[in-house]
């Protein structure tokens, strides 16, 4: 793990470790990683004035004829890559994207998350994040043979991952991330790592470097790694749970020790945020038609609007408070699935919590009943709503979304939309086979 602060000390880094190749890292629209590579010799002039590249072949990124874009590595994100040869290193450095004058472009992600953030450091704010992102291990990319039989918290014999998630782990701690624990999931084949809190910026440069180490050291094992949110039927899909809590001054602005459930008004409003306007960011959490494939009642993923302490079928979840530990008090959001673009949700959960501190919007009262065994009346007389229920509900609900389209801004909203749309209508007009074996012995 290297702690670079300046442009200085990147240089320094290089020289010293005899690094081959630079690798210069970002993230497109839809949260794909793109990486092009530099030698030292060029790495002075580029961390000086950014590497400049065709911004028209990245998705939802430029037009031709606007195309020029530069890559601005931030030094602080400076890192050996630890599957890559250690006799001649490869190093990584997280960038910004700008236009050529040095300004910042508008369709990059990781400038949508800072300009959400700056916001918040306004009044004094920081925002800490603590996601866990499940995924499955298969035999190959070709289909979804699993690897083991293994349920949740199940170990060796039976979880037949240990060491792909241990090799996975030491990658992530030798690139900085810090780990808390690991385990089998519930499904087949099913894992999840989760990381240690942070700066809602940094955890989401942490994010695209988890899933791209996982994926890495499945690569270098013969198998394949994947973040589908629902590649199996019938079996638990893969979420993102995410914890979120806001401080200032050092303190847990979401803790108030006089309050019954440990929350502060502030915490209140901010989860009424989240669930009143839940139905509109669902797009931008859960970005993909599988991913309804996921929210469906009975495998544990949340589909309805509400909260709760103890109740895992909630949307949201408070854990509960522990004596002593005032800076743990934070809020779960559950229905965020591992293949989103966690700079854009990130910033659409941080833009529907705060909506609700400014409005002051009320908390309703949490349901603790397992909302998946109520009945629709029930349902209905409880005040609990539905997420979307496929892509095409949930981008009806974010195209008029006031509160979306600020967060994105016009370019990212606008390349989103766009992109879904056509993902949309290509997936509408597909035959499956489904379709082929249920209806063509009976027409």
């Amino acid at each position: 793990m290297f702690e670079c602060k300046t442009k200085k000390d990147v240089l320094k880094a290089v020289k010293e470790h005899n690094v081959s190749f630079i690798q210069f890292w970002f993230t497109d629209v839809l949260g794909m990683q793109k990486i092009f590579s530099i030698t030292p010799s060029e790495l002075e002039e580029g961390l000086e004035e950014g590497m400049g590249f065709d911004g028209s072949s990245i998705q939802g990124f430029a037009r031709i004829e606007e195309s020029d874009m530069i890559a601005m590595a931030d030094p602080t994100t400076f890192q050996m890559i630890p599957w890559r040869p250690t006799d001649r290193p490869v190093a990584r450095v997280i960038c910004d994207i700008q236009n050529p004058d040095g300004t910042p472009y508008e369709g990059d992600p990781r400038y949508v998350l800072k300009r959400t953030l700056k916001k918040i450091a306004d009044q004094g704010y920081t925002m800490n994040v603590g996601p866990e992102l499940e995924y499955f291990y298969f035999a190959s990319d070709k289909g979804t043979d699993i690897l083991d039989q293994g349920g949740y918290f199940d170990g060796l014999p039976v979880d037949r991952a240990t060491d792909l998630r241990r090799q996975t782990i030491f990658a992530l701690q030798d690139l900085g991330i810090r780990v808390e624990y690991s385990h089998h999931e519930v499904a087949p084949s099913q894992h999840e790592i989760d990381l240690r809190y942070d700066d809602a910026l940094k955890m989401a440069d942490k994010v695209m470097t988890y899933r791209t180490a996982v994926k890495e050291i499945a690569r270098q094992n013969g198998v394949y790694a994947t973040f589908m949110p629902k590649p199996i039927f019938g079996q638990n899909g893969s979420g993102m749970h995410t914890h979120q809590s806001l401080f200032k001054g050092g303190k847990n602005a979401f803790f108030d020790g006089k309050d019954k459930y440990h929350l502060s008004k502030m915490a209140k409003s901010y989860i009424a945020g989240l669930m009143i306007h839940a139905p509109e960011i669902t797009a931008v959490c859960n970005q993909w038609i599988n991913s309804y494939k996921r929210l469906v009642p009975g495998y544990e993923a949340p589909v309805y609007v509400s909260w709760a302490r103890r109740n895992r079928s909630a949307m949201i979840r408070v854990p509960m408070y522990k004596p002593g530990k005032e800076k743990a008090t934070r809020i779960e959001y559950r229905s965020p699935d591992p293949a989103c673009n966690p700079y854009l949700a990130f910033a659409v959960m941080l833009a529907a919590g705060m909506k609700g501190v400014e409005k002051k919007y009320p908390l309703p009262e949490p349901v603790e009943e397992d909302i998946f065994e109520m009945d629709e009346i029930a349902r209905d007389k409880a005040g609990i709503n539905s997420l979307p229920g496929s892509l095409y509900e949930a981008l009806t609900l974010v195209s008029k979304s006031a509160l979306v389209k600020e967060t994105l801004g016009d370019h990212v909203f606008q390349k989103f939309m766009e992109n879904k749309k056509v993902e949309w209508d290509r997936f509408r007009i597909h035959v499956s086979q489904y379709e082929i074996e249920r209806y063509l012995p009976m027409m």
